[in-house]
């Protein structure tokens, strides 16, 4: 069990200063964290790079233990978000808790330009839901997978367990080329956890790779 009462994990040193309303919210977010008894377990791979594969995602209340279970690992994490997000007056605050912006209309270009992100930075770990919503959706969208294979770094499995009360990282997975092979394992990994709205959940983990 790691201890999570310590201060805000280490920053990319790449990113400016958060602000402070920014920061008086973050505060807030893990103090709130800290009371539902949460465990954080797992330790990010060597290297600082690689994506988190951040899933079941089914409810709001990801983002606030993602925040808290990152924080409590010492994990800089980023993610994306639609380019909308990042207008006044949430583009500020978008930006200190590490989002990314990102025109979803094109979804190559989000891969390449992800696959860019990682190459221009010695560390860097990139959160990314795969259901891309918090509905439930027909299957697992791949992007995560080709930016990690396209950038050669790991995927991570990421998981918050509502049952156990337990988050964070588990095995380190580096992608192959062998989508269904490697997929195999991802959706072993995610087997007995369990999202807060599992009706919500996707079941299909797209085991056929998008075009």
């Amino acid at each position: 069990m790691n201890d999570t009462s310590s201060s805000f994990a280490p920053r990319d040193r790449s990113r400016p200063a958060i602000g402070t309303l920014s920061r008086w919210t973050r505060s807030a977010l893990l103090a709130f964290y800290r009371r539902q008894g949460w465990c954080a377990v797992g330790t990010p791979p060597p290297g600082g790079r690689y994506v988190i594969i951040a899933a079941p995602h089914t409810s709001n209340w990801d983002f606030v233990y993602f925040l808290g279970l990152t924080q409590a690992l010492a994990i800089d994490a980023h993610f994306m978000a639609k380019d909308s997000l990042f207008r006044w007056p949430l583009g500020g605050f978008m930006r200190d808790m590490g989002g990314i912006s990102v025109n979803r209309s094109g979804r190559h270009d989000m891969v390449a330009g992800m696959i860019d992100e990682f190459a221009r930075r010695d560390r860097f770990a990139l959160a990314i839901a795969p259901e891309g919503t918090r509905s439930k959706v027909g299957t697992w969208r791949t992007g995560f997978y080709h930016i990690a294979l396209g950038a050669g770094v790991p995927m991570v499995i990421g998981m918050m367990d509502y049952g156990k009360r337990t988050g964070g990282l588990g095995a380190a997975i580096m992608p192959t080329g062998d989508y269904r092979r490697d997929m195999a394992q991802i959706v072993e990994a995610y087997r007995d956890v369990t999202p807060r709205h599992p009706e919500r959940a996707t079941r299909d983990f797209g085991i056929t790779p998008e075009d």
